[in-house]
């Protein structure tokens, strides 16, 4: 089965057109190599394949090899070739300009590095996760959100095929691809760090309580924990700090970008096991918060909380105004009081109360209800 990616698609095809490289980072497995092959065949000489050893070969000599290329040329996995970005910049200065440059890389953090420094001003960078909910069609919520995006896993004939695909991304991105990318931690202290953080999905950071319970120091909390989010497999949401009197929480909190990766470390294997589960509120409430973000792609992205207890789950900032989103897996939400203060306190043009529900409603002033589809089928805030 392929599930087409029209918006994606229309994205690249608009970037490869005016600018001189393209870089598509995003997780392995999350469907690059699919979309660079609909621009150029894997059996062409344009294209090159870090993983293929013939495709290594002919990349021995880079200068040579890609000189003389006309077109789109693809290099697909360019984080094991760090080297490659400086020849690139001398290749793209060419006027006229006989090649361009579509880059695909799973998210290396020294990707990023090199192509800032080496391609500043010449490249446009996108991110590519797995399906999203539009992508997939609403009428698929629930296998999607309890089996994520990634497109092996959503798309696996089983509930225990795409769990043991899931095991298998696991154990391959810390045994193998962080270690290639120059992470030397042990694979199973950090499988133990990234399980114990799944019990940490939708609340805000206590790194000092995480550093006990594992035996490490702060410092490596912090540093594991950016090192998840540089690979996509985890968001530290910020939090807003309003010029209020009231005090306000500062540390971010932690959401899984994958709900099946989420649900696989929390022991998680079927619709029983999800719906039964202690972190089934925080589960979609993570699920929704990374759909609301990738559907609104807003300017930033936070949350909003006081140690008073009022709060709010996201808040938008997209063409210079506010958006707050309130995110309940109950089947009547209601008005609170820690609702209104925020409409108050934050000065919001409206709340939106996002729940699993079938029926938009008003729930007051400002306040409307609104089922999750409904909200990525409005207009973008």
């Amino acid at each position: 089965m392929l599930i087409d990616r029209p918006q994606i698609l229309a994205q690249m095809q608009t970037a490869v057109s005016r600018s001189r490289v393209v870089t598509l980072v995003g997780p392995r497995q999350s469907g690059k190599t699919t979309l660079a092959r609909q621009f150029v065949a894997p059996d062409s000489i344009n294209y090159f394949d870090l993983e293929d050893p013939i495709s290594l070969a002919r990349l021995e000599q880079p200068m040579t090899a890609l000189r003389d290329l006309r077109g789109l040329v693809v290099i697909d996995e360019v984080q094991r070739r760090p080297d490659l970005f400086p020849i690139l910049r001398v290749l793209v200065d060419r006027m006229p300009l006989p090649a361009t440059f579509l880059v695909l890389g799973s998210a290396s953090p020294e990707l990023l590095r090199q192509s800032a420094e080496s391609l500043a001003g010449r490249i446009e960078i996108i991110t590519l996760m797995g399906f999203d909910l539009a992508e997939v069609g609403s009428e698929n919520q629930a296998s999607h959100w309890r089996r994520g995006g990634f497109p092996l896993s959503y798309l696996a004939s089983t509930e225990a095929d795409s769990v043991a695909w899931r095991k298998n991304f696991v154990q391959t991105l810390l045994e193998r691809d962080l270690p290639q990318m120059g992470i030397g931690t042990p694979a199973p202290l950090l499988l133990r760090f990234w399980t114990m953080l799944a019990h940490y999905h939708g609340q805000v950071l206590n790194a000092a309580e995480l550093a006990r319970s594992l035996g490490i120091s702060g410092s490596s909390v912090r540093r594991y924990l950016d090192l998840l989010e540089q690979v996509f497999m985890v968001r530290q949401l910020q939090p807003w700090h309003a010029n209020l009197k009231k005090r306000q929480v500062k540390s971010p909190k932690i959401y899984f970008r994958d709900s099946g990766l989420l649900h696989y470390l929390l022991g998680i294997r079927d619709e029983r096991d999800l719906l039964t589960h202690p972190r089934l509120g925080a589960s979609w409430e993570g699920y929704v918060v990374e759909e609301i973000i990738r559907w609104a792609n807003p300017d930033e992205a936070y949350f909003w909380a006081t140690h008073g207890g009022a709060e709010l789950d996201l808040v938008l900032w997209k063409n210079g105004r506010f958006s707050g989103y309130e995110i309940k897996r109950v089947d009547a939400p209601r008005l609170t009081k820690s609702m209104q203060i925020t409409l108050e306190t934050l000065e919001l043009d409206r709340l939106t109360v996002v729940y699993p529900g079938n029926q938009a409603y008003p729930l007051g002033e400002r306040v409307m209800v609104q089922p999750l589809t409904a909200v990525l089928t409005s207009h973008v805030p």
